[in-house]
């Protein structure tokens, strides 16, 4: 029995892989109470700079609505795909991206996480996760490249922009399965968005609104996936893991109990999730020791730290990462 194999059996033994209906129907429809309160908040306060905590509030929001969508993707909600991609497209069209788009990309992350060739998460023309990437750059997105441990966290700011950008241009391309549907939900979202901010706001006030609204949920979004691989170990053609490894040598756990587990949304299990991508995201807290014994017992190395020392390691390695081509120029 492989190691993997083993494991999935006290996985499974355990329960953790069993539904956990009443869960997610108490979170999705706690969200979508937060969304409707915001909105009726949006249209009480009405033409004021007040509104601004609104977007902010709705920032946070979107967030907890696309971790719903990110948990339908993996089927962790329902056992089977039909009603998984139901609450998946429908959440996407709540928070204006392409539902398909986004799971075609996440599913080649899952199988080749951190591979610097065939995960999509690493390739970021802004930015260098490799030291091939870096010495591939040219023109300004060499220099973004050499201050980009600087730039991230500025950068993340355009994440909610680019999550609906890929999303049109994919449905644009034909690329997604269920196309006329995610072209009208997209639509509908961004007619009822636009057109509320700015029948509500003067002008002026509804463009700051949505750069605040759309910025914060970006960097929300972004320091959200950004602890999980970054400054781990990549992989390329030539390494040879078995799928147990694999997941654990490129993937970092993140420590802080339930509210991290609410603000990451269960990312912070990442290990966990990797391992065992269907497993409904309040089980993953309880897998994790059950994990970590697992890979100490086998001499497997598993990374886990607390919030904010995850994010110095991302900065130490995108500065790193850099280093070379600061060298050049000096």
């Amino acid at each position: 029995m492989s190691d993997y194999a083993e494991l999935s059996r006290r996985i499974r033994g355990a329960g953790l892989l069993d539904r956990r209906y009443r869960y997610y129907a108490m979170k999705i429809t706690g969200n979508i109470v937060a969304l409707a309160g915001a909105w009726v908040a949006f249209a009480y306060i009405g033409d004021s700079w007040w509104q601004l905590f609104v977007a902010a509030f709705l920032a946070i929001v979107f967030a907890q609505l696309a971790f719903i969508g990110h948990d339908a993707g993996h089927k962790q909600i329902f056992r089977t795909r039909k009603p998984n991609d139901a609450i998946g497209t429908g959440h996407g069209g709540l928070v204006g991206m392409s539902y398909g788009w986004w799971i075609s990309g996440h599913n080649r992350h899952h199988a080749n996480p951190n591979h610097e060739d065939d995960d999509p998460d690493l390739d970021i023309p802004a930015l260098a996760f490799t030291s091939g990437q870096a010495r591939l750059k040219r023109g300004f997105l060499r220099w973004m490249a050499k201050h980009q441990a600087w730039l991230f966290f500025p950068l993340l700011t355009l994440e909610g922009l680019n999550l609906h950008v890929s999303g049109v241009r994919a449905l644009l391309r034909k690329e997604i399965k269920s196309r006329r549907l995610e072209t009208a939900l997209l639509l509908g979202h961004f007619a009822l968005y636009l057109g509320a901010v700015f029948l509500v706001l003067s002008p002026g006030l509804a463009v700051v609104f949505i750069v605040v609204h759309q910025g914060l949920w970006g960097i929300y979004m972004g320091s959200s996936f950004a602890p999980n691989h970054k400054g781990m170990p990549t992989m390329t053609d030539e390494d040879s893991l078995d799928f147990l490894r694999k997941q654990v040598l490129t993937s970092r756990n993140v420590r802080g109990g339930r509210v991290v587990d609410f603000v990451l949304g269960g990312l912070n299990y990442q290990i966990e999730h990797h391992l065992f991508p269907n497993m409904p995201r309040p089980n993953l807290r309880h897998a994790q020791p059950i994990v970590r014994q697992f890979c100490a017992d086998r001499g497997i190395p598993y990374s886990q730290c607390g919030l904010f020392r995850s994010y110095g390691y991302v900065l130490r390695h995108l500065h790193d990462m850099g280093a070379p081509l600061r060298a050049a120029r000096a």
